[in-house]
């Protein structure tokens, strides 16, 4: 089940939110777990029991940690949990792509498991995993509670498609929280605003790209047409779904943090990376990055923790070498502004610097969009060489340039400013109005749209 689906929409979510409001507080928590399940298994019914193993193992874990606090049996606690918890994640997302690599290397034939892959389990994983990490350091009290961690681990807002929400954010939240009026409207709010990113701006400027990147042999205006719109594609669908987790969980008590900060007004690769899925790229800087020694032992160590880092992030978003390229892609380009690009972009003026950031943004989606390294390069080379547009160009350009324009427009603050300063001098009552007006204008456009449209690609959903 996915939030833009009418399903979702119209049976599960108001059942939910009925069956968690009526339900005495004590347990509100046990009622979110059993949708949440539900929520999943809707999908996929089998690889609930994968859930709920990881789930009692980690629970377990944590509480083996805690008991023996200091002595060998915390150590051992903790490396079960990785060990299994990753060994999941190697067999049903990597085992495939790493058989096929020896067999293609060494002419061997080992048959491949070819498991389907259970959707978000890299951020479930992830998730369960730096529960007993931080256990482990210190950092969280284990959770005494098996049915409040079954909570947190299948908390179905952030379950397919994160943000990756760390314990300790939301730990006092599983013991107490307040479900309040304001903080509920809020969530509808913010909710609407990521249903209206996915389905009214992804789904449309998707099909830019659907039509571009058939053709054999594109020019460059339409090798260029076609990689934008995948950037804003894959922008408003994945930050459309944070909004809506973000929203889902103030509707349900939880505030999650942001994952999104307007990545496309980055004035660097570094930059760009602290704008864009923040949760994961602060889940690999404290899990990984940090613990190889981050920022100390001279430049050299520095480097290869960087290095190290983005070759993780790379693989970590997909089981084929396309994404093994991007991450080593960004990886390079973050360890050069280490070293000296920072330096000279700062003598730059700022929309240079913008410049820069995205044509190298949007240079990289041509990795990350074809699994075919070949495609992906032949799509990179159309981008400079070549014909420069024709008539199919042309007709791209006048069919998909107001949405193209609408996107550019909507990556920015600018909308958000403006409605901030008309609210100002409308007064909280009229813009009370204007919020329900809106809101139900794009809840309306959104429903209509999926009643009459068939494009409603997930991108996320293959990690």
């Amino acid at each position: 089940m996915v939030f833009s689906s009418l399903t979702f929409l119209q049976c599960f979510l108001p059942l939910c939110l009925l069956a968690y409001f009526l339900v005495p507080q004590k347990w509100r928590n046990g009622t979110l777990f059993l949708f949440s399940l539900l929520f999943y298994a809707w999908g996929e019914p089998v690889y609930v029991v994968l859930m709920l193993f990881s789930t009692a193992l980690d629970y377990t874990c944590g509480q083996m940690v805690e008991r023996h606090r200091g002595q060998r049996g915390a150590k051992i606690a903790l490396l079960v949990s990785l060990c299994v918890n990753l060994g999941l994640l190697g067999l049903f997302k990597y085992s495939d792509f790493l058989i096929g690599t020896v067999n293609s290397l060494f002419g061997t034939a080992i048959s491949q498991p070819n498991l389907p892959l259970p959707i978000g389990i890299s951020f479930y994983t992830f998730q369960t995993m730096s529960y007993t990490i931080d256990v482990y350091r210190g950092e969280a009290k284990a959770q005494k509670n098996i049915i409040n961690f079954g909570a947190y681990v299948t908390l179905f807002p952030q379950l397919i498609a994160g943000p990756i929400v760390r314990y300790q954010t939301v730990a006092d939240e599983l013991e107490h929280r307040d479900c309040t009026a304001d903080l509920f409207a809020d969530g509808v709010k913010r909710f609407a605003c990521g249903i209206g990113k996915k389905v009214l701006l992804a789904n449309n400027i998707g099909l830019l790209w659907e039509a571009a990147s058939v053709q054999a042999a594109p020019t460059v205006l339409t090798a260029w047409l076609g990689v934008i719109a995948y950037g804003f594609q894959i922008y408003f669908d994945f930050s459309g779904y944070s909004d809506m987790a973000i929203g889902l969980g103030r509707m349900l008590g939880f505030r999650f943090l942001e994952n999104f900060n307007y990545p496309f007004l980055a004035d660097s690769i570094t930059d760009f990376w602290r704008r864009w899925h923040i949760s994961m790229g602060t889940w690999f800087r404290d899990y990984v990055y940090i613990p190889l020694g981050g920022n100390k032992g001279g430049l050299a160590k520095q480097l290869r923790n960087i290095a190290i880092v983005w070759l993780l992030t790379g693989f970590w978003h997909g089981a084929s070498w396309n994404f093994v390229l991007w991450g080593v892609y960004f990886g390079i380009l973050l360890v050069l502004e280490k070293l000296f690009l920072l330096r000279w972009l700062k003598r730059l003026p700022a929309v240079l610097r913008h410049i820069y950031a995205l044509v190298l943004v949007t240079m990289s989606w041509t990795f990350f969009a074809f699994t075919d390294i070949g495609a992906g390069f032949a799509w990179l080379k159309a981008m400079f060489f070549g014909t420069l547009f024709d008539s199919g160009s042309f007709y791209l350009l006048l069919t998909y340039g107001p949405m193209l324009a609408i996107c550019a427009l909507a990556a920015t603050p600018l909308g958000k400013r403006f409605y901030e300063k008309i609210g100002t001098r409308l007064g909280q009552r009229a813009l009370t109005v204007v919020d329900c007006g809106g809101l139900a204008c794009v809840l309306v456009m959104a429903a209509a749209y999926l009643v009459s449209g068939s494009y409603n690609p997930f991108l996320y959903f293959r990690f």
